[in-house]
Order: C-alpha cells, then sequence, then structure tokens
C-alpha cells in the first residue's frame, strides 16, 4: 500500500507540493528490479494532503534535467507545475497538486538528454485518451469484486490436470455494433451481455483476450503496447473492464490476456527514447531493436525495467483478477540471434546465443507471480526447441505452466491439407507429437496467427469438397479435444469461417444460418462437453500414463486409434480416427477391457451435418485370449469422422 506515512514536508504557496510516497526501500528494490508493486506508487494517485484533495504525480526519468506535468488543467503550459527530482540519484520526479482529481487529462513534458523536449504519456497510467489522442488520464482501478467464489474454485479449475479449454478473442473486431466500421466497437458492458453468455454457452473454460493493454494502432492487434498498466479505452474505462473479466468469473470462466514483454513501438509519446535517452530499451540496437516488427526490446539488465515490468504483469493479476498470462514472443526474448543474420547480434558473455539477462528475467518473472498468485497459469508461446520451458526453476526450466505446442499445430495442418490418398505416407509427421510430448506442458493452439495473412481460414485448409471440407475439420477438430494437452481456438473456427480474420470487421455471424456452419458450432460445443465430462481426458493429460497408442499400423485404410486413459480405468476413452472418405464396417480394433463399450461422440452426427448413417450403438465383442481382458470390437466408422467410444 502507498506509504503516505513518509510524506515530506509541503509547502501551500507551491503549484506543486514537495510530497513523496517511497520509502528508501522502496527505492532500492526498484532499481535492484526486485520491486513487483510499483503501480501502487508510480503514475498518478488521487488523495489528499494535509486536508486538501489532489493528485500525486511520480515518474521515472533518470536523464531529464527538468519535468513538468502539462494538462487542461494549466492549458497545456509546460512551465507552471515542475516535479521535484529525488536527491538519491533514483531518476524519479515527483510532486502533488492540488485540486486535480480524477479524469484529467495530462502528459509529462520531459527536458531530457541533450536538450531533448519530449511530451510523454504516463507509463504507469492506468487510463488513457481514446486514440488518436494520446494524453493520459488520472484515474484509479478501484472495483468493488463479487468474485471471491471464483477465486477459491479455480484453485481446482485452473489446474493442469483439469479441462483446460481457451476460446481466443480479439474484442474489438467479435462483433461489432456497426459490422462495416472498424471504430465501432461493444463496450466492456454492452460484451458482459454478448460475449460472457457466448463463451458459457460454447462450453469452453477460459476466455483469452488478444492483448487489451493501451495501444495507439489497431493494426498492430494489441501487440504493441504503450500502456502496461491501463485496459484500453476503446471499450470503456478500468472499472468497466474489471466488470467484464468479473462477469466472466461469475460464469466460472477463467480470463487470460495476451501480455508483451517483449519489445514496444517507437510512437512519441510512449516508451521509446522516453527522457531523450534509451530508458527502458537496449541502447545497442544489435539487442535494443526488433527487426520484425519495427519496435524496440526492453533492457533486461536494468533493474528498473525488469521492476516495471514484473509490476505489470502482477498488476493485472492483482487489480483485475486475471487468471493467467499468455506471454508473447518469448523466443525472440530467448535468442539474441533471433531474426538476426551472422554480423547482426553480438554473443553472450559465454559465446552463446541466449539472451542471460532476458532468461533470468523471466524465471523471476514467472517464480514472482506463482509465488504471489498460485492459482494462476503462464503460458509461453515459445516456437524453439528450448528445453524446460514450463519446467520449474529449481529444475533449471523457465518456470512457465504451459507452452504453446507449434510443432503439433504445424504438423496436424500439413497432415489434414493432404488429399486423404496422400495421408498414409505422412502418418510418422501426423503421430510424431507423441514423440516430445511429455518434455513440456503443451497447450496445442489453433491461434489467430493461423488464419491471416494469406494462411486461410481453418475451413479452406482442408482438402475435398464443401462436404469433405466440413468433415475433414470435425475430425481435425475431434483429434485435437482429444490429443493430451490443454486447446485453444481462435474465434471464428468454431463455426468455420470462410474468410481470413479481418480486425477491421466483425466475424461472419451470418454464415451460422447455414446449417453446415451451425453443425460445426453445435460439433465444438459437442466437443467441450466430451472433453469437460470425460477424466481420461484430462486427469493425466500430462503424464505418460494417459495415453497408448491403439492402432497405427492400418496406414492403407487411413484409420488411427488412440486409448486416453483416466484414473479410474473404467473412465478410459478410445479414440478412432478414420482418415479417409471411405466408410469402414465392422472395423476391428482390439482393446483392454471386458466392460461393454458404448459410443459417446461421433463426428459424422446429423446434427453436425455429417450423413449420420453409420453409428454404434451396440459394440460387439470378441474375446481374444483367455484371460477375458482383450476383446476385438467391431465399429463402424463413418468417412472422415472420428469416434470416440466409453
Amino acid at each position: 500500500m502507498p506509504k503516505y506515512e513518509e510524506a515530506h514536508f509541503v509547502d501551500a504557496a507551491q503549484p506543486v507540493w514537495n510530497y513523496s510516497l517511497f520509502t528508501q526501500e522502496d527505492i532500492n528494490n526498484f532499481q535492484n528490479g526486485t520491486h513487483y508493486s510499483l503501480y501502487s506508487l508510480f503514475g498518478n494517485k488521487q488523495i489528499e494532503v494535509l486536508g486538501k484533495k489532489g493528485t500525486y504525480f511520480s515518474v521515472w526519468a533518470p536523464n531529464a534535467t527538468a519535468v513538468f506535468v502539462v494538462g487542461n488543467f494549466n492549458d497545456w503550459n509546460n512551465t507552471t507545475h515542475p516535479l521535484k527530482v529525488r536527491l538519491d540519484s533514483s531518476g524519479i520526479w515527483e510532486g502533488f497538486i492540488p485540486d486535480i482529481h480524477q479524469g484529467e487529462v495530462y502528459k509529462y513534458h520531459i527536458h531530457g538528454y541533450k536538450g531533448a523536449k519530449l511530451d510523454k504519456g504516463d507509463p504507469f497510467s492506468h487510463y488513457w485518451e481514446l486514440r488518436p489522442l494520446t494524453a493520459s488520464i488520472t484515474w484509479q482501478t478501484n472495483y468493488e469484486w463479487k468474485d471471491k467464489t471464483w477465486l477459491e474454485q479455480r484453485k481446482i479449475s485452473n489446474r493442469t490436470d483439469q479441462p483446460y479449454s481457451v476460446y481466443e478473442v480479439h474484442l474489438a473486431s467479435w462483433m461489432r455494433p456497426d459490422k462495416n466500421n472498424e471504430d465501432s466497437y461493444n463496450s466492456y458492458t454492452q460484451l458482459i451481455q454478448l460475449l460472457v453468455p457466448y463463451v458459457k454457452e460454447m462450453g469452453f473454460t477460459h476466455v483469452e483476450f488478444m492483448p487489451v493493454m493501451e495501444h495507439p494502432f489497431d493494426g498492430s492487434w494489441g501487440y504493441q503496447g504503450i500502456g502496461f498498466f491501463a485496459p484500453t479505452s476503446r471499450f470503456g474505462n478500468p472499472q468497466e473492464f474489471a466488470a467484464l473479466v468479473d462477469a466472466f468469473h461469475a460464469a466460472e470462466i477463467g480470463v487470460i490476456i495476451d501480455w508483451v514483454p517483449s519489445h514496444f513501438p517507437y510512437d512519441a509519446h510512449g516508451l521509446f527514447m522516453f527522457d531523450g535517452a534509451n530508458t527502458y530499451e537496449y541502447a545497442d540496437m544489435r539487442k535494443g531493436y526488433h527487426p520484425d516488427w519495427n519496435s524496440y526490446i526492453f533492457n533486461y539488465k536494468r533493474g528498473e525495467v525488469k521492476s516495471f515490468l514484473i509490476s505489470s504483469a502482477r498488476f493485472w493479476c492483482d487489480q483485475f483478477h486475471i487468471d493467467g498470462l499468455r506471454v508473447d514472443a518469448v523466443s525472440s526474448m530467448l535468442k539474441l540471434d533471433y531474426s538476426r543474420e551472422e554480423g547482426q547480434w553480438e554473443r553472450n558473455e559465454f559465446g552463446g546465443n541466449g539472451n542471460i539477462e532476458a532468461i533470468a528475467f523471466i524465471k523471476d518473472l514467472n517464480e514472482t507471480l506463482y509465488r504471489d498468485f498460485p492459482a494462476i497459469q503462464t503460458i509461453a508461446e515459445e516456437a524453439t526447441d528450448w528445453p524446460g520451458v514450463s519446467q520449474p526453476t529449481f529444475m533449471d526450466g523457465l518456470g512457465f505452466g504451459m507452452k504453446w505446442m507449434m510443432g503439433w499445430m504445424h504438423d496436424t495442418l500439413d497432415y489434414f491439407k493432404l488429399d486423404p490418398i496422400m495421408r498414409s505416407g505422412a502418418q510418422d509427421k501426423f503421430s510424431f507429437s507423441m514423440m516430445y510430448y511429455y518434455d513440456e506442458h503443451f497447450m496445442l493452439p489453433l491461434s489467430h496467427d493461423e488464419v491471416v495473412h494469406g494462411k486461410s481460414p481453418m475451413l479452406y485448409k482442408m482438402p475435398g469438397d464443401e462436404w469433405q471440407k466440413f468433415a475433414n475439420l470435425r475430425l481435425m477438430y475431434t483429434y485435437m479435444f482429444t490429443h493430451p494437452g490443454a486447446k485453444l481456438l481462435f474465434m471464428g473456427n468454431e463455426f468455420a469461417a470462410t474468410q481470413e480474420w479481418n480486425y477491421t470487421t466483425e466475424l461472419q455471424w451470418d454464415l451460422l444460418q447455414h446449417v453446415s456452419h451451425g453443425g460445426m458450432k453445435f460439433c465444438v460445443q459437442q466437443l467441450n462437453a466430451l472433453y469437460r465430462n470425460n477424466p481420461a481426458l484430462y486427469e493425466l493429460q500430462y503424464e505418460k500414463g494417459g495415453f497408448e497408442w491403439v492402432e497405427m499400423n492400418k496406414r492403407a485404410e487411413g484409420v488411427i486409434a488412440f486409448r486416453r486413459r483416466a484414473k479410474d480405468w473404467k473412465e478410459d476413452v478410445v479414440v478412432i480416427l478414420n482418415m479417409t472418405p471411405v466408410p469402414r464396417q465392422a472395423y476391428p480394433i482390439h482393446v483392454h477391457g471386458n466392460k461393454p463399450w458404448k459410443e459417446i461422440f461421433n463426428s459424422d452426427a446429423k446434427e453436425f451435418w455429417g450423413v449420420g448413417d453409420l453409428y454404434n450403438t451396440k459394440i460387439p465383442m470378441e474375446p481374444q485370449d483367455e484371460n477375458g481382458d482383450w476383446f476385438k470390437l467391431s465399429l463402424e466408422l463413418p468417412a472422415l469422422s472420428a469416434v470416440v467410444i466409453k
């Protein structure tokens, strides 16, 4: 909590009173990279000093020679309200301005390095003007939460041995009041009425927001952020964002946000060259500039920057009760040569390509978050073979709770894109995921990245005529939901969008008038129910005993089967995939277990827009050994379908 009792003597005659919330311990921890709640000190705080209400401002600008607060309250006069620099060489400028209340727009006018004159937004502001305006707004994040029951419940429901099915959403383009107007947004309040019941209806356990941190450019999808402590004002104020999270929690749905500590843009009002020097970013552009995204990389070696970033991560979990952080572009942080040619990067002190400072930062980040919020999850978007991404730091891992399984995603899409005639030759690629699956705690992602930039929507990745495309997609989704690991599906994928995702419009909701797309949506809904209602699909999803291949030798027929095991063997399920457009009748599958088997899911069901002429209403069993434990089952396998039996 802010340490108001540490205030210095104030002089009421001055327009800016000499006042501080910082203790020497705060300063030491900030500089050492170990202060993880800076949002309680920096930024703007509406408080009362000596009976006078106003706002305390503080900003870190170590290369500045003067800092002024400017805004409507002083007609943007850049000389009347100077902050005072602390005398401890911390680079912190601060002061209390009476009669400045919540809702005032402001910036810092900075006299910086080598005479630079800069107008900057507040890095710790909780609320910003709606773009293209660029000022910060005095505002706090206080909200009366109603999710105590959820916070207790998530201690179990957010664990990796529970169902974990994520609906990835870009809030602006999920649905718009005017679908043809890219400046038409549903507010956080409207999304409570629209998005929350939809995610609940579909049966997802979690929703993931693409970055909601304030960002200037819509075309960055939020990944070029400037407000690391502020939900974007496009949809409302911080309290309205909190209410949206609260509503998801009331619906027993966890909320994950994309968090981007890897880079930031060069917008004039943002972090870049904040006080005329490389304050937040590396000064050496071999480390400080990101060629892929034309943006700048945080200086993970600097204690103050490390404190800033970990404070940001804690802020969302603390102030907004976020249940998980999906950390973007981890690969780019770990490797000094990421997207760089020889000569464009410098080896570390041990001669390798690892960014030692970034690695240390990531480990401290995860240790801190799991210490303070043990029921959350951190999820790494990491696409290399870096070892131990989701292993604990005491085992020399990076400490994430999960890692995106990019290899599974690429191999699966490559396999399903093939004409079924060619799939027999690619079966080893299809099954390869289980060769390395147990190296990490994986999440299977079919994310926004796979339906943009000419990659085509999911439906049109599938081969064949219209019916075969839908059948293949239902088959692939069933494989995804029955494969070990958490799941992630990008919005629009659940009803087979026919266009690539376009952030300027809304999803193609009109497609749901067609039985094919409505059937796909219902199929995904039922897959979520299948996943949640069958312990075999989640209890042991990260343990070697939870998966077993049943049939891998029928390449010519294109039939693959595997068993998912539960703690109680009577809950086991067997998944049979027919990868060809040829129906298979009385098809033999050999399994252990002398209890009768029943079909619990069929991706060719009529309600999914399948043919619906081959079901397993009664499954014949023929003993294969004297002990009566090894049986041949005779199954009806529709074309391009998945059948799940229990």
